[in-house]
């Protein structure tokens, strides 16, 4: 699609809001314009050099319409959370659909609801929470994303709230007549002394060509925890676009697990802001791919202060002529002394024809640090395959036991049972139920 594509089916869209909160639409414009200056990344771009989004620009998208309730109600089961008994929001086709979810286990004080619920109900404080994540580094698909903004959900925790039971966040994706876009914000504001633990996942049908366009704002106050998952599943003939923008204050504690599986081209660009004395964060992150998938994950931590802490260890499972990029980069700027930042990123090729591109980076500014990072990537050890094979196990399975064995560390790591469950399902199929780390909780 053209930006004069882009342009007519933005006049469109705010043709259909009617005016509505006029401060919004001020801000989409502004968004547009934003877009239009920067126009597509093409592989001049350093961030995009490994990246083409030819194919995305390729395909004609349309927004999506509504799904028919019983082709809804079956994709919901099928990629629902095993188990899962909590806080939920079904989402199909950008539409909340209230009869597939659940929030009655959520204390009152809670916001878990719709962008559109939460522009009619609560409009002044989406409105201050919107943007407060810095946008040095958006993508021009972000600034799309804020354009056309609707759908999404607004995710807030007062003070000293601490929420035991996880937010579960659905976004599902079935088949249309024409291939359709769907631009997702979440904006998730956790307060000061607050406890909480949200899952985001992306699922569409079989096959099907969509392209979810996804931007979500987190914002951690003073002594904040927050637990965060993002899974996707998405179609092999999907396309997936993530902006992650975390800042987080003071002594604020934050835990983000990136688990990517699907699409035919996905894109995480993770940006984390430690701007407070005594922060910490810790980003995991697995990606498996296979065919002719490729899988680009950007990360930045930015180390704004003193005594802040970073934590980054990502694993990537690539097979046949599957291509994965992990372009990693730690900031520590002049003031943030006392800095103790670690990154690692692990590789398992299973075929001769799976490429990886692994960039971890340090940008020092300050004397008094502890920093170091790491790359590797390596093949099957054939030694351990021919041992697993002379005590009568297949191949198909030695091959799964010393898969499992690698991405253990990671699956370790996750703390929300029925996301490791779905994990496994989506690793492993029906052997997973057979692997030690399988939880059966």
């Amino acid at each position: 699609m053209s930006i004069e594509t882009y342009r007519s089916h933005f006049r469109e869209f705010l043709s259909a809001q009617n005016g509505k909160q006029p401060w919004l639409t001020a801000r989409r414009k502004e968004a547009f314009d934003r877009f239009e200056r920067k126009g597509f990344p093409h592989n001049r771009d350093e961030d995009w050099r490994g990246t083409s989004v030819f194919p995305i620009l390729s395909t004609t998208f349309q927004l999506p319409a509504a799904c028919p309730k019983d082709q809804s109600e079956a994709m919901a089961k099928r990629f629902g959370l095993p188990r899962w008994r909590g806080n939920e929001l079904v989402f199909v086709n950008g539409h909340l659909v209230p009869e597939f979810s659940n929030r009655t286990v959520l204390p009152k004080s809670v916001l878990v609801v719709s962008l559109e619920e939460a522009l009619s109900s609560h409009p002044d404080l989406l409105q201050e929470a919107l943007g407060l994540t810095n946008k040095e580094m958006e993508t021009s698909f972000a600034a799309l994303n804020e354009a056309f903004l609707s759908a999404g959900v607004f995710v807030y925790f007062p003070r000293g709230i601490v929420v035991d039971d996880p937010v579960h966040v659905l976004y599902l994706t079935l088949p249309d007549v024409k291939a359709a876009v769907t631009h997702v914000r979440n904006v998730i504001v956790v307060e000061s002394d607050c406890e909480a633990t949200i899952v985001e996942s992306y699922a569409g049908s079989k096959d099907s060509v969509y392209f979810q366009n996804v931007v979500t704002e987190v914002v951690l106050d003073q002594n904040a925890k927050l637990d965060h998952y993002k899974l996707q599943r998405e179609s092999k003939n999907a396309f997936h676009l993530a902006s992650l923008r975390f800042r987080q204050a003071r002594d604020s504690m934050l835990s983000n697990h990136s688990l990517s599986l699907g699409a035919e081209i996905a894109r995480n660009d993770i940006h984390v802001k430690l701007d407070g004395t005594g922060s910490e964060c810790m980003l995991n992150g697995l990606y498996n791919v296979d065919g002719r998938q490729h899988v680009d994950h950007h990360t930045v931590i930015d180390h704004v202060s003193s005594h802040s802490t970073s934590r980054e260890f990502y694993k990537g499972l690539l097979d046949d002529e599957a291509r994965g990029i992990f372009n990693g980069r730690i900031i520590v700027r002049p003031d943030a002394q006392k800095t103790d930042a670690r990154q690692t990123n692990k590789n398992l090729l299973l075929s001769r024809e799976a490429l990886v591109d692994s960039n971890p980076q340090l940008e020092i500014y300050a004397d008094d640090v502890k920093c170091a990072h790491g790359a590797t990537i390596g093949q099957l050890d054939e030694e351990a395959l021919f041992y697993l094979r002379s005590r009568g196990i297949s191949l198909d399975d030695a091959r799964n036991l010393l898969m499992q064995g690698f991405v253990q560390e990671i699956a370790d790591r996750i703390q929300v049972p029925s996301v490791k469950k779905a994990l496994e399902g989506s690793l492993f199929g029906e052997h997973f139920s057979d692997f030690p780390w399988s939880s059966d909780e």
